[in-house]
């Protein structure tokens, strides 16, 4: 077969150096890299295409199943990879997850079985010669009669409350407990019925995973308005007695921001140094809009829709929409200048903020809502920003109107732009001078 290159990954430097010395005594392996993350490991498999990848399932950044997700993603951009998952969890879920694509080429090892017997090298040989390796106790596991058909009444009680779509926390208070012994508890719960469900069929089995998702789904959709608004807001929107559909007529002021040549940068970068540019590039604007007292509304790619004086009025909103937009150009500028020492590309923004009335709703349901405006203010910030150069802020007729005080800015008079009949008039604030802070 020749020598083997594998691709080690583990987010413990002791773990990996102890399974880089048992594959390399194999004779036939050669160990390309290491990584310690998700991204590392998928960076490094794009970089290196070896034919070997052995992974934990659990590493940064949520300790999750972040192993068997960068095994699909490589094996979907390389079929011919070959992928050995190590767990410290003898769950058959996370074999099926493993294999439920296909077997040929995979493996799946118990971390402490693979110094016996040569297991891990066999492994990595098996899955380079497209076969498929299961740990023994994986397999006694899948096939383990299950015992104890009937659900505990504690068990039956927590199914209903899952079923319904009870958040977590819910049943945490419910049951007089932790969060993390709850989602414990749920977790052992699905393990129980996938495991009656093994004996009764795949069918069965793939139903409740599914409905496991969902549920999971959910319950990160039911946190996501509070993640992204202002500490304590969403439950004061519903506090209030704003329900959900219920609809406010606001004054507000909205912002806008994209990243000027985006599209010409991502042509010529590397997908996965982007992604980590576009992550820092997200916290640098979120935390200025958020200190703004501002609201963060969503991103779409390069892309940050922001809004102040809604979900909770506010009188200077047009304001602290000036002060996020010069701190946001401001963060993006400190930004760079890291990038520019690493030799990344830089991004440079361009801001438009439009000031009008608005309908605000909470649309959704009580386990999957998002905060949304319709009016003519935001479009309008849309097209203010295509106006703004880089580091520049385009500002509405109304926006300027609002301001407590004057800034130094530029009008452009009548301006024709898309979707507008009439010509709209807007004032253009120049970029910061270097050093200078967010305050308007």
């Amino acid at each position: 077969m020749g020598r083997i290159s594998v691709l080690l990954a583990d987010d413990s430097l002791i773990v990996r150096e102890g399974l880089r010395a048992l594959l390399e005594a194999a004779g036939d392996v050669d160990v390309v890299a290491v990584a310690c993350d998700y991204e590392e490991l998928i960076a490094r498999a794009e970089e290196l295409a070896p034919q070997v990848i052995v992974t934990d399932i659990r590493m940064p950044p949520t300790f999750q199943r972040e192993g068997i997700d960068a095994a699909r993603l490589v094996r979907k951009r390389h079929p011919g990879t070959g992928i050995v998952i190590l767990s410290q969890f003898d769950d058959p879920e996370y074999a099926i997850a493993l294999l439920s694509e296909g077997a040929s080429g995979c493996a799946y090892l118990l971390k402490d079985g693979v110094a016996a017997k040569d297991q891990l090298a066999r492994a990595v040989r098996a899955v380079t010669a497209g076969g498929s390796v299961l740990d023994p106790k994986i397999v006694e596991a899948l096939v383990r009669p299950v015992g104890g058909a009937d659900l505990s009444p504690a068990e039956d009680e927590l199914l209903a409350w899952v079923a319904v779509g009870t958040p977590i926390k819910a049943i945490a208070v419910k049951r007089h407990t932790t969060g993390a012994d709850a989602a414990a508890s749920v977790e052992q719960l699905f393990l129980k019925l996938a495991q009656q469900a093994t004996g009764g069929g795949e069918a069965g089995l793939r139903n409740l995973r599914r409905l496991h998702q969902a549920i999971v789904d959910r319950e990160e959709q039911g946190e996501r308005l509070s993640r992204l608004l202002p500490g304590g807001i969403a439950a004061r929107v519903r506090g209030r007695g704003q329900g959900l559909g219920g609809i406010e007529r606001l004054v507000v002021t909205v912002l806008i921001s994209d990243v000027r040549g985006y599209s010409a940068i991502a042509e010529s970068s590397d997908p996965s140094r982007l992604a980590g540019q576009l992550k820092e590039h997200r916290i640098a604007v979120s935390d200025a809009i958020l200190a703004a007292q501002g609201t963060v509304m969503q991103f779409v790619g390069d892309s940050v829709m922001a809004v102040f004086g809604a979900p909770e009025p506010l009188t200077d909103h047009a304001d602290q929409a000036l002060v996020a937009a010069n701190s946001m150009h401001a963060a993006q500028v400190a930004v760079n200048r890291r990038w520019k020492a690493e030799g990344l590309p830089m991004f440079d923004l361009g801001i438009g903020l439009s000031t009008g009335l608005v309908a605000a709703a909470l649309i959704g349901s009580d386990e999957r809502a998002e905060y949304s405006l319709v009016g003519d203010a935001v479009n309008l910030a849309q097209r203010l920003q295509q106006l703004a150069s880089c580091g520049e802020t385009v500002l509405s007729d109304a926006t300027l109107m609002a301001l407590s005080r004057r800034p130094r800015c530029e009008e452009l008079g009548p301006t024709a732009v898309k979707g507008r009949h009439q010509p709209v008039t807007a004032y253009r604030v120049p970029a910061l001078p270097p050093g200078r802070s967010g305050s308007p």
